[in-house]
């Protein structure tokens, strides 16, 4: 492995100084993407010290656009040896030219986001050769601090500083309206915006949500009253449904308004909106894999849906921050709902006398039983996920006419295994270490993931495409404003408004956390509607897009 890296460090640096000239070829691709094809670097075009150097053993990096803005794709011996190859075929974003012999490719102009590009060597006779396809993701600023250990540093001591200034007496007024969690949220979005840190450069919110949340939901579920959850009856279905239905509706009147006070821009782009908007649907009612599948059954171009995915995160963030503000002042809204929250209370109560009844200052051995716990589970978790999800991943296509494409995702498994071995050990002795601060370890693990999902937010991003995030804004309003009309009707309490929503739009990453706002002892109420919105969401998603294609025409 180190031979090839340095001969192909070699090889590069050697092209580079040679400087040959060769000939250029051009395409454009979108609006500002141009990829340009040379027999050899023309470096009387192309700036020598801007190219970064994409090959098969770097696939899957991260770059940053203002250092280096131009890409080499370097093919190794390996892709040319494997049968003798005259051709070069390159697609990218829907895109493909075909050059004759084996010439350098290098694309310049590429906007941040998720890139994709396919290589295909042909014969002489025009067959397959060889193919080998390239992912990578472009960033378009360099934050301040590149190093995770730094990140997770200023996240920690945020959350420390929070919680130390929410327990003193001088802050008390402030808390009194702020609540401490949207906080933890909302600081590390500021760092982010200020390019201090970068949430899409680091790899704090996977780790975050592949590690501390099922560690976090397997501690969490230690102390769970199953029957008590089930006491609270049917309103959190309900407020579920009621939220994926605002988001069916939602999007098709927010285009509809958009495009009544925008008719030019809705004319020039209707075939191409509606299709990023579908991406946003699957992503609001059930996650990532519905986002991916919306993404493939309705063709939406790569530079779009890395627009989307900005407007997606962006207004899901922003409406998160709603609502854990709401979970700090839910008793004033359950009473304007005229809402019944007795029986949240009475569950909350009852753990709290339970946890009071076994509670002991916990031993270092008990702190290290319950990381043992959580962690273990986890681990646990991925083992399981990792059995299933290739036996699903075989049925992928089959299951998308079903709309069950999660069911192929590795993520939507490793939820479901913590759950399940979280319940499973709820009703063993190792409940009783809640008494030793079980919940209080998987609310820190869940503290994090509010922080790392905080660094995703960018805040300066609404001026790249404002008229997007006025769809997506109006789009959540309309949802907002379902759900609240079914509570009242219903005299359904706030936290169910918050989870119903929040098992939609943000799914098992952060249902729990809004969940967990009111009272640690809830958080299992968010995963379970969350894996609900999992199994709904493609074909709630399928239902909205096709409301949009309707609306634009």
């Amino acid at each position: 492995m180190c031979i090839k890296k340095i001969t192909s460090f070699l090889f590069f640096n050697l092209i580079i100084l040679l400087g040959f000239s060769g000939t250029s070829h051009k395409i454009n691709i979108g609006n500002n993407t141009v990829v340009e094809f040379t027999e050899v670097i023309k470096v009387t075009n192309i700036n020598k010290e801007n190219i970064q150097l994409i090959t098969k053993e770097n696939n899957g990096a991260k770059y940053f656009l203002d250092e280096k803005s131009d890409f080499l794709i370097s093919l190794n011996q390996e892709f040319y040896f494997k049968k003798e190859i005259n051709q070069l075929k390159v697609e990218y974003n829907g895109n493909e030219i075909v050059f004759n012999g084996t010439p350098q490719i290098i694309v310049t102009g590429l906007p941040k986001g998720e890139q994709e590009i396919i290589v295909t060597g042909l014969d002489i006779n025009g067959d397959l050769a060889n193919t080998t396809k390239l992912k990578f993701s472009t960033i378009e600023i360099t934050p301040l601090f590149k190093n995770d250990a730094i990140a997770i540093g200023f996240l920690l001591l945020l959350l420390a500083i929070i919680f130390y200034t929410s327990n003193h007496k001088s802050f008390s007024g402030f808390y009194k309206f702020v609540p401490a969690l949207l906080l933890c949220y909302f600081l590390p979005a500021i760092l982010n915006s200020l390019h201090i840190i970068s949430g899409e450069y680091s790899r704090l919110y996977f780790i975050s949500s592949r590690y501390l949340l099922p560690a976090s939901l397997v501690l969490l579920c230690l102390s769970i009253d199953l029957k008590e959850i089930i006491k609270l009856g049917p309103k959190a279905l309900i407020m579920f449904f009621a939220g994926t239905v605002g988001i069916v509706i939602g999007g098709p009147i927010a285009l509809m308004i958009v495009g009544a006070l925008f008719p030019e821009w809705l004319g020039a782009d209707a075939s191409e909106v509606w299709r990023g908007l579908a991406t946003v649907a699957g992503s609001w009612i059930g996650g990532g894999a519905n986002q991916t599948a919306m993404k493939e059954i309705f063709e939406t171009p790569n530079a779009l849906f890395s627009k989307m995915i900005v407007v997606d995160v962006l207004v899901a963030n922003v409406w998160m921050a709603f609502l854990l503000y709401g979970a700090g002042i839910n008793k004033s809204i359950n009473k304007k709902l005229k809402a019944d929250d007795s029986s949240i209370e009475g569950l909350k109560e009852k753990m709290k006398n339970f946890v009071a009844s076994i509670a002991r200052i916990p031993t270092t051995s008990d702190l290290i039983i319950i990381a043992g716990i959580g962690v273990g589970g986890a681990g646990l978790s991925h083992v399981l996920s990792e059995l299933v999800a290739p036996f699903f991943s075989d049925m992928k296509a089959s299951l998308a006419n079903y709309g069950l494409t999660s069911l192929a995702s590795g993520f939507f498994w490793l939820i479901v295994f913590s759950t399940i071995i979280g319940v499973v050990l709820s009703f063993t002795k190792l409940k009783a270490y809640e008494g030793a601060g079980a919940s209080k370890m998987g609310s820190l693990f869940l503290y994090v993931l509010v922080a790392a999902i905080g660094t995703h937010m960018d805040l300066a991003a609404v001026a790249e495409s404002p008229i997007l995030f006025a769809i997506g804004g109006i789009w959540m309003l309309i949802h907002a404003l379902f759900l609240i009309l079914i509570a009242f009707i219903i005299k359904a309490p706030f936290f169910f408004v918050a989870v119903g929503s929040q098992a939609n739009v943000g799914g098992a990453a952060s249902a729990p956390v809004v969940a967990s706002a009111f009272h640690p002892s809830l958080a299992p109420v968010g995963v379970l509607l969350a894996v609900l919105g999992y199994a709904v969401g493609t074909i709630g998603a399928i239902i909205c897009s096709s409301m949009l294609m309707a609306v634009a025409g």
